[in-house]
């Protein structure tokens, strides 16, 4: 009984031994399997915080071309002292004026003045906050144009055509007929005048992506016309008074036809009365 007893006791040790390493063996392989998944190593780029470099704006503009354009309409108490102050926020910023067009007030019409600027690419946003401090904004418009292909496609050809350059400039060195001379010295023109063609381009190009143009429109107060009545008694107002204006602007018309009706009127009194004449002779005849 007691070599019974005995037995089954080793018989359950032995048991639980086995469990053990195996229950050892099993921790073992699934820690060497996370660290093999999830934990990289120190060399690994691929989880390297510090190989991540940049911002998303750096991502989204540094290797991109664009033309920025746009209009903007300001209301000023002088449009054209307003204009002399436009001039020098362009040009402090290091932008120029491309055009520039003033009508001071008259009688018939009011003070205004019209500007074409060209402001460095990355001082638009400061300069448009600059220019709308000369008075009450009416309207900013902004168009954004991606012409990074086209520049890169111009790039490419100019490369290209260079090589081609140099290659017949090397030719046209070593020719040793003038038949070969004026063949190489026929395709030469023809490339380097294309050649030319394609960095004016690219010049123009440029030009317009370092520097975005911007229309401003500077008007008198009562130019722009204001919000629409809001209520019975300002929609009678408002009524009454594009009444007058419009019979302001009849009158105005008028008076400028009236001359040219008198003039009209009597020429056609004239012919008339030779008409008559004429038919009186002939019937007197």
């Amino acid at each position: 009984m007691r070599r019974t007893w005995g037995v089954v006791a080793v018989l359950v040790t032995a048991v639980l031994l086995t469990g053990c390493t195996a229950s050892n063996s099993g921790s073992v392989s699934t820690d060497e399997s996370i660290s093999g998944r999830v934990a990289p190593a120190a060399g690994d780029k691929a989880f390297d915080s510090s190989a991540v470099t940049g911002t998303t704006d750096d991502v989204n503009t540094a290797n991109r071309d664009v033309i920025t354009t746009g209009s903007l309409s300001i209301t000023a108490p002088n449009p054209v002292a307003a204009s002399e102050s436009a001039v020098t926020i362009t040009e402090q910023a290091g932008g120029r004026v491309d055009s520039r067009s003033e009508n001071p007030a008259t009688d018939i019409q009011p003070a205004s003045a019209t500007l074409t600027l060209r402001i460095p690419s990355d001082e638009l946003d400061r300069t448009l906050t600059d220019l709308k401090k000369l008075g009450r904004l009416n309207f900013v418009s902004l168009t954004a144009q991606d012409v990074t292909q086209q520049r890169q496609d111009l790039d490419a050809r100019i490369t290209a055509l260079t090589t081609s350059v140099d290659r017949l400039l090397a030719l046209m060195a070593s020719a040793t007929s003038t038949a070969d001379l004026i063949s190489i010295e026929s395709a030469l023109s023809s490339r380097q005048g294309e050649l030319e063609s394609l960095k004016s381009q690219r010049d123009f190009l440029a030009d317009q992506i370092d520097y975005s143009t911007v229309q401003l429109e500077l008007v008198a107060e009562g130019t722009v016309a204001a919000g629409g009545p809001d209520n019975f008694w300002t929609g009678i107002a408002a009524g009454w008074t594009a009444l007058i204006t419009a019979l302001g602007g009849l009158l105005i018309g008028l008076g400028v036809a009236l001359p040219w009706l008198v003039a009209l009127a009597i020429v056609g009194a004239i012919v008339l009365l030779i008409v008559r004449l004429f038919a009186r002779s002939r019937k007197a005849a």
